[in-house]
């Protein structure tokens, strides 16, 4: 079996970590720049109402991006333990099964929104003078999220297959005529939110593209085979994706509590605060992301490895790789938490000035915020070791932990005895609480 120069069995974990993790790294943080990057040109070219409407689409955004992960791990883990026991054809499957079907899912729901958009905007909170712009969004963003399901299902194919570099160009590539296209069609066309569906839409087709064409034409040993076409084949391939949702089921959640962090930090943050408050969360949200995805990358790097060796039951190599998965967070942990104690003016006035209320209540904030980033990014980590190795029900019981269980009650109980400190440390008490439970029921 040709595996290039990464091999699962026999490689040196730490060679084979690095190799997965600088290109998984580079392409995640690369995925969260077309966000901030949307964030300043519509605040820049278009205003206050831009980003308010699509801050509203947001919730679309993470609900696709949760079903894609969720997916993608859970497909990513069936076949990782299929190549381990040298079960090629099972491996190549599970893969065009998790495919076809996802995007066959999202092809629906896009169709339901493009159909009625006004109807859409209004769920999701649109008010009637931000519908018009928010069902722009929609209409022109809706069909790129089949895309992205080719690309979230085989960027963990492609980095099984030994291509973690192909996988990262997947990410930037995108992320860079995300940037370009969001310049031309907000400011020299002067097509506003339109414009800025618009460029992130062909940015996400093109990623997509990249990721299939690998798929079908460039893999070495996983890739997309035929499906038979009869009722016992769509049975089976209905029992593995399945399967696939259940092993991923976490990480859906996980991207949902980023949901419930904005929705119950915004009420919050209102109440005490009003618009400034608000806004100045805002920005904090922006960079939320960022927190996610290199937690979530050091997982995606580990999680080839963990699988594969969870296969053919090699603890040893197992326990190597998640000492370094933890090394890895604590580093990133303590860089992201510097740049956000010593910086939070730079990081501030990428979005806006400084000397505004809003300004001035990020920049006092984000020091408190950054108490939490550390917690932040090792229990995203952890949640995503314990899908490597089935855990299922634990990792989902800890993302449950600190997206809701825990997180909520601190947004409504900290700021009643520390006023605007408690809004800031709500997540990272959270976060060190789930820590704390991590590690006291830690078996593995």
């Amino acid at each position: 079996m040709n595996r290039d120069n990464i091999d699962f069995k026999d490689g040196k974990v730490s060679v084979l970590f690095r190799k997965m993790l600088i290109p998984t790294l580079l392409g995640a943080l690369s995925i969260c720049a077309v966000t901030a990057i949307d964030g300043i040109f519509i605040g820049h070219g278009v205003g206050a109402d831009g980003i308010a409407a699509v801050n509203i689409v947001v919730p679309i955004y993470q609900i696709m991006a949760g079903f894609g992960l969720m997916v993608g791990v859970g497909c990513s883990v069936a076949t990782s333990i299929h190549l381990s026991q040298n079960n090629i054809k099972a491996a190549r499957l599970n893969v065009t099964q998790a495919i076809l079907i996802a995007s066959l899912i999202v092809t629906i729901l896009a169709l339901a929104v493009i159909l009625s958009p006004n109807t859409a905007g209004k769920l999701l909170g649109a008010s009637p003078t931000l519908l018009p712009q928010v069902s722009d969004y929609l209409v022109w963003i809706m069909p790129s999220f089949v895309f992205q399901m080719w690309s979230m299902i085989g960027l963990f194919t492609i980095r099984i297959d030994g291509s973690p570099k192909y996988a990262m160009w997947c990410n930037i590539i995108p992320a860079t005529l995300n940037a370009i296209l969001d310049w031309v069609f907000i400011f020299p066309l002067n097509m506003g939110v339109k414009g800025a569906a618009i460029a992130t839409g062909i940015s996400i087709v093109f990623g997509g593209i990249m990721a299939l064409y690998y798929l079908v034409f460039r893999y070495k040993t996983i890739g997309i085979t035929n499906l038979k076409r009869s009722v016992t084949c769509l049975k089976l391939s209905l029992r593995n994706f399945g399967y696939h949702c259940k092993i991923g089921s976490s990480t859906l959640l996980g991207e949902m509590t980023l949901a419930v962090l904005i929705y119950v930090g915004n009420i919050v943050f209102m109440h005490y605060l009003g618009d400034d408050g608000v806004g100045a969360f805002g920005i904090a949200c922006y960079y939320m992301p960022f927190f996610f995805m290199v937690g979530n990358a050091i997982a995606q790097s580990a999680q080839p490895i963990i699988s594969f060796n969870y296969g053919i039951e090699d603890w040893k190599k197992i326990r190597e790789t998640r000492t370094l998965l933890l090394k890895y967070c604590i580093v990133s942990g303590l860089l992201v938490s510097t740049l956000f104690i010593f910086f939070p003016k730079e990081l501030v006035v990428l979005f806006v000035d400084a000397n505004s209320k809003a300004g001035e209540i990020a920049i006092g904030g984000f020091p408190l915020l950054a108490s939490g980033i550390l917690f932040f990014i090792i229990n995203v980590a952890i949640i995503g070791y314990y899908q490597s190795i089935e855990l299922i029900k634990r990792a989902t019981w800890f993302v449950l932990l600190r997206g809701f269980i825990i997180l909520i009650p601190c947004f409504i109980l900290l700021p009643m005895f520390l006023g605007s400190i408690g809004m800031w440390i709500a997540m990272p008490v959270a976060e060190f609480i789930t820590l704390i439970a991590i590690g006291v029921t830690a078996k593995r």
